[in-house]
């Protein structure tokens, strides 16, 4: 897909610049809990400042439904954000009108402010014309580097990229890169690791992916749909037990289309979700009647670290077992390791997607070692869907 960068800018000194980012981080007490989606967005804004933009961050904090908030107010996340950014940032209480204007007027070249919550005005979410007109009249041009909100055709992410030039920031460009070295054009073979509980949040991702890739794998309680789909009596696992068609049909797909599906052959069971409670390694055609499958089996996460190890490209959405609570993060953990040791050593792609499966990297120390993390959620899911994004087609126009 054909889009402009910051490197198509030309001199930006005195200009302003609209930029959408994604601010809509974890806040408890009184403090951001995690910044790593405002340490994203700090080479877009760094190199705009260095060639001496008036930079203009657009943003949305929450779900305020078209109406004002004090307590999502961008306000509360300016003092981390100084911080994160290392250099001042001016807040403005409007998005629009005369309040934006004179704030412009007061910014240097190179200075930086906040714009209030975007989705504090109603016509933001209905993408409305008229606000994007309103809100673009305090901009030269507009930068896109909030690839988690790509999949919304909101004001700040559509209607603004078709009044003004529209450029993708770094975290975009890196973003749109990975992915399309991932699943766009990617290196075969390629293998996908869908986890996570429901296969009902995923139909489509899976739908798309059989298609696209040359293996298939299946963990997390979704898994138990597919082995329930070929016959195997899983216990009181969470199982879609409406959806074993749909599973089936999946299945005959994948096979039509050349893909392997790795389901488990053997899983971590248990009669009780808790913390080291008493666990059983069984072949899947020997779960017990009041058990349930929480994890991925030794073996079978064996064999899978032997497909990886011929695969040139791996996406990954999603944890393999109940990873929150040990000793169900075994399997995950275990393969996110051997994938971060095949991509250090060059021979893998490795690009991962969605906030559980940010936080299981991380809980397994390697998310600084694959290829790509994406902090995106629903816009991750819906690229792995196959469906274009509002955001990136609009900067594609």
């Amino acid at each position: 897909m054909a889009f402009k960068t910051l490197d198509d800018l030309g001199d930006v000194a005195g200009k302003r610049a609209l930029v959408r980012v994604d601010l809509n981080v974890p806040y408890a007490d009184g403090r951001v809990t995690d910044d790593m989606r405002l340490r994203a967005i700090i080479p877009t804004v760094a190199e705009l400042a260095d060639k001496g933009a008036k930079i203009l961050l657009l943003a949305h904090f929450g779900r305020p439904k078209g109406a004002k908030h004090s307590e999502m107010s961008l306000s509360m996340i300016v003092e981390t954000l100084q911080a994160v950014l290392g250099r001042e940032v001016m807040f403005v209480p409007e998005i629009a009108g005369p309040v934006v204007e004179q704030s412009v007027g007061i910014l240097g070249n190179g200075d930086v402010a906040v714009l209030e919550n975007t989705r504090f005005y109603p016509g933001e979410e209905a993408n409305d014309a008229d606000l994007a007109k309103a809100v673009a009249a305090n901009g030269d041009f507009y930068v896109n580097d909030a690839f988690s909100a790509a999949h919304r055709a909101h004001m700040s992410t559509d209607g603004l990229a078709r009044i003004l030039p529209a450029y993708a920031g770094r975290s975009m460009e890196a973003e749109l890169k990975a992915l399309e070295a991932a699943l766009g054009n990617p290196e075969h073979p390629v293998a996908a690791v869908v986890g996570g509980a429901k296969v009902s949040t995923k139909l489509d991702v899976l739908h798309n992916l059989v298609t696209k890739v040359d293996h298939l794998i299946i963990g997390g309680g979704m898994a138990n749909t597919f082995l329930a789909a070929r016959g195997v009596d899983v216990g009181k696992s969470l199982c879609e037990h409406d959806l074993t068609e749909t599973a089936s049909a999946i299945l005959d797909a994948a096979d039509g289309a050349n893909c392997t599906v790795h389901l488990p052959y053997d899983v971590v069971t248990s009669p009780e979700f808790r913390a080291n409670p008493p666990v059983k390694t069984v072949n899947v055609h020997e779960i017990g009647a009041d058990d349930m499958v929480l994890d991925i089996g030794p073996a079978a996460v064996e064999a899978l670290a032997d497909v990886l190890k011929t695969c040139r490209t791996l996406v990954w959405n999603g944890p393999l077992g109940a990873f929150e609570m040990e000793p169900f993060d075994v399997a995950t953990v275990s393969l996110a390791r051997t994938a971060a040791a095949l991509t250090k050593e060059g021979s893998l792609i490795s690009v991962a997607g969605g906030g559980d499966t940010v936080a299981a990297l991380a809980h397994a120390g390697v998310q600084d070692d694959f290829t790509f993390v994406s902090t995106a959620g629903g816009a991750f899911l819906e690229w792995m869907e196959g469906k274009p994004l509002p955001g990136v087609e609009a900067l594609s126009k």
